[in-house]
């Protein structure tokens, strides 16, 4: 094994139980032994030194590239010895901070996410085929934090759930206009405007979501109610009583933040409600992670709150509540992480080994950063006035047990005769 990274290994890694198998065929073992056993092999020496360099890109492109190998356990168990032992020792501050700083300092230059920028950025990652997504999101096609009201829950409750959550604290009422910035695949502003008798529009800057929701829409009768459209938000001119946004603020990138928050302040009316719902850190701010800006979240960044408060602050809105949620997304990844291996087959039919490996990493990996390291969601509620909102949250609640009544513990099947909607708007008053 290279001669650096073993003698990094050797000071990190001080618990857990790691054999590290080198592309010389020497092998060696690490740690105290507890915890479940991980094996890696290296193939190639080029492996070994680009990892002893910059290892938060070059240990998961090794592993794409079939250069570095786990025969014993899985990339989330390797991450979890890693993070375990990240701060033990002198070691890791002085391996990584000074290109993690290096990162930090150039961030700005690789968020310039233009109108341009952004669709290609969308393009990259959620015009990829509709089919992969289906391989391990739930039945409504929900891309972003599910809410697990109890730790049983399937993952099509849980999304279920985060619906009912996000619809109680926007406090719809019947015949307002809602827009849905990043409208996903569609199933958001659908069950709005079946539960709530709403016309939503949402926009998005994925071609491929578009095509699905617009089907959506028509599958269910509620084209009439149910609008989506390509459109970069900054482009929209039209004023509405409900603003939502869900899983779109981490690829505004922070040089956009102020634009973002005037826009939504313009977009909304005196008497709006917003609801903003975005990974965060609870760390000071950083970069985005060198792997996922380059291969799978080109021009995206996790923000942390002390870059949020103040803009929204400046651009003229109101925060009325913040809720964190913890572990909520940890337990979200471990069900796509789940679902994706089970179907891992089904996905290299459709792409190749390479993307696999690489989805693979980017799964287990996103699910340790939100276990074990600062990553968590948090959800804005923002408004104009501060009296537009209770003064107290007992309505959330109340709107959430009137909307499980008529859920039951899934979504309900599309149907394509024209649907009777359902006003659920009262039982939060």
């Amino acid at each position: 094994m290279n001669f650096l990274l073993q003698r990094i290994i050797e000071r990190l890694v001080r618990k857990g139980n790691l054999t590290v198998t080198g592309s010389n065929g020497s092998t060696s073992t690490f740690g105290d032994g507890s915890g479940d056993p991980i094996h890696i092999v290296f193939r190639t020496r080029r492996a070994e030194r680009a990892i002893a360099l910059d290892p938060m890109l070059a240990l998961p492109e090794a592993f794409m590239d079939g250069e570095l190998d786990i025969v014993k356990g899985d990339v989330l168990g390797l991450l979890h010895v890693a993070y375990e032992n990240m701060g033990q020792s002198g070691i890791e501050a002085a391996w990584t901070k000074a290109l993690e700083g290096l990162r930090h300092a150039f961030r700005r230059f690789q968020q310039l996410n233009t109108t341009n920028r952004s669709r290609r950025n969308v393009q990259r990652h959620y015009d990829l085929s509709g089919e992969l997504y289906k391989l391990f999101l739930d039945d409504d096609m929900q891309y972003s934090c599910a809410y697990f009201e109890r730790p049983d829950m399937t993952l099509e409750e849980a999304q279920l759930a985060k619906k009912r959550h996000l619809a109680a604290k926007l406090r719809l009422k019947p015949g307002q206009n809602v827009l849905d910035i990043g409208s996903g695949w569609g199933g958001l502003g659908l069950y709005l405007a079946r539960n709530f008798e709403v016309n939503v529009l949402g926009v998005t800057l994925s071609t491929e979501q578009h095509g699905v929701s617009t089907e959506r829409a028509n599958a269910e009768g509620l084209e009439n109610h149910v609008h989506f459209e390509l459109r970069d938000y900054r482009h929209l001119t039209e004023r509405f009583d409900r603003i939502v946004s869900v899983g779109m603020f981490e690829h505004v990138g922070v040089n956009h933040y102020r634009t973002f928050f005037e826009k939504c302040a313009t977009l909304l009316k005196p008497d709006g409600v917003m609801v903003l719902h975005s990974i965060g850190r609870n760390g000071p701010p950083s970069a985005t992670n060198a792997f996922i800006r380059k291969h799978i979240f080109p021009g995206g960044y996790i923000p942390a709150l002390s870059e949020v408060l103040p803009v929204i602050e400046k651009a003229g809105l109101m925060v009325t509540d913040i809720e964190i949620l913890r572990f909520h997304y940890a337990e979200t990844l471990k069900a796509w992480r789940e679902r994706f291996m089970a179907n891992r087959d089904k996905a290299k039919a459709i792409y190749d080994e390479r993307f696999c490996r690489m989805w693979e990493f980017y799964l287990a990996g996103s699910e340790a950063s939100f276990r074990w390291q600062e990553m968590m969601n948090f959800q804005i509620q923002l408004t104009r006035r501060n009296d537009v909102v209770p003064l107290t949250r007992d309505y959330i609640g109340k709107c959430e047990k009137a909307l499980a009544m008529h859920d039951g513990p899934r979504t309900p099947e599309p149907k394509p005769s024209k649907p009777s909607r359902r006003r659920i708007s009262e039982a939060g008053e």
